[in-house]
Formats: structure tokens, sequence, C-alpha cells
């Protein structure tokens, strides 16, 4: 059983102290491979390093989070992002989209942002991993326009009309520990929606699955949520685990 966790911030200060402890524990697990988004340039080197250390485990992803999109900074942290992407080898251009949540919303800013990151993306022919929060419109809006982008709609949380949404552009669903929650929305209709259209993702260190949640999330609670989509699909997690593998194939080595 091969799996990829898509997208977890392993370079982050909560796991300074055990981070080869939490890779090997994750590789004991069967999560193989790390692919890991900047949220603005300051993180680079950092990702870096953990992609010098574990070659072919850890891979980078760059961008500039909608979270760190400020007026004053904006256009150093863009070129930043931009002289790292055309002299570095990464899988992805993310995490980067647009979240209205807070109150410094700056959507000018956030949509330039957006906007010129997916023109990098596709210069660089590679795919967008997506952070929306409260902009599914604008964030659709702005992909109606483009052509030739895929990607992922990274900690999906929206509607099953916003999910078939995403599949219409081509792009796929991030899951992850949400859905074992209590309630949890998504959980209610995903299995509407085909594997062929989902990816595996912690997010860690946020968002830990049931039983423990509110606790760091690491990448091994992957197996938490393969688990609980084997319970959602009715199906084997050995069989649930080789069509995301071949999902996340598509999407990120197709063109290597």
């Amino acid at each position: 059983m091969k799996i990829t966790d898509t997208h977890t911030h392993l370079y982050m200060k909560d796991f300074n102290e055990d981070i080869d402890f939490v890779i090997k524990n994750a590789l004991n697990q069967g999560i193989h491979r790390f692919f890991i988004p900047s949220i603005d340039s300051s993180d680079i080197p950092n990702i870096l390093k953990l992609e010098k250390k574990y070659p072919n485990i850890c891979y980078p992803m760059i961008g500039l989070h909608p979270n760190r999109v400020f007026p004053d900074s904006l256009e150093k942290e863009l070129n930043s992002i931009k002289k790292w992407l055309w002299k570095h080898s990464f899988i992805s251009v993310g995490e980067i989209g647009m979240d209205f949540y807070s109150e410094n919303k700056f959507f000018s800013e956030q949509e330039y942002a957006f906007q010129i990151q997916i023109k990098w993306a596709k210069k660089k022919k590679l795919p967008i991993v997506l952070h929306c929060r409260k902009a599914f419109d604008h964030i659709f809006n702005i992909l109606s326009k483009e052509s030739s982008i895929q990607g992922v709609f990274h900690c999906f949380s929206g509607t099953l009309e916003q999910a078939k949404k995403i599949i219409d552009f081509g792009m796929k669903i991030g899951i992850g520990g949400m859905i074992t929650f209590k309630n949890n929305h998504v959980s209610q209709f995903l299995h509407k929606i085909s594997l062929d259209h989902i990816v595996l993702e912690t997010d860690s260190p946020y968002l830990s699955p049931h039983p423990f949640r509110g606790k760091r999330n690491e990448p091994m609670n992957l197996r938490i949520i393969l688990k609980k989509l084997s319970q959602i699909y009715s199906t084997s997690e050995e069989r649930i685990a080789d069509i995301i593998h071949l999902n996340v194939e598509n999407l990120f080595f197709s063109s290597c």
C-alpha cells in the first residue's frame, strides 16, 4: 500500500523536536511521500532542507498563502516566490488561493496574487494547490477564465454542488481529518463523489482526525482518514489507496 500525504507543513516549529521520528512513524505506516506547501517565501529554505535530507520522500511546493497577502509586502513576496520558482524544481504552486474568513480580506490583493501565481504555474506546467475559505464563488469565477490548469482544492469543506464544480474544472478534492469529525457535512455526501477525484492530506500540524482532534496532527494519521474513507465507500482500504495513488501520480508526476 502506497499513500501520499499531499499537504503537510512538516517544516513548522511544531515538528522541530521530533521531525525524524514523525517521518519514520509515517513511513512505517505506508505513508511514503510528503508534499510540503509553503505559506510565504520565508518557509522555502526549511522546506528545501527537508527535501535534501529526505530525497524522493519530501517534495517541496511553493506559493504565497492568501493569509500572508499584505499590501505593503505583496510585491516583495511575489518577487521572491517567482525567483525561487524559476531556480528550483517544485512539485506544485501552493498553497495559493483566497480566504475571506478574517476581517483583513485585502480582496483585490488576494485576487491579484492568486491570478499571477496561476499564470506562473501554467508557464512551469505545474498543478496548483488551492486554499479556499469562504471564497468558492470568487475562485470559481477566476478558474472559469483559465484553461489547462490542474490542481487540488486543499482541505475541502464545501457542498456537493461545489465539489461537482471542482471536478468539472478538472481538479481534485483534498480530503483530510475533518471527515472524521462528528456530523461533518462532507462525510455525508462524499460517497457520491468518485474516488477518481480525491487525494489525501493531513494539513499537519493542523486538523487532527478524531480521536486526536485538538492535538498535533502528523502524516501517520492518514491511516485514520483512509479507514474512514473505507467506511464511507464500503470498500477496502487497499483498493482506495490504489485508486488515490494513481490520482496523485497522474496529477503531480504525469508531466515529469
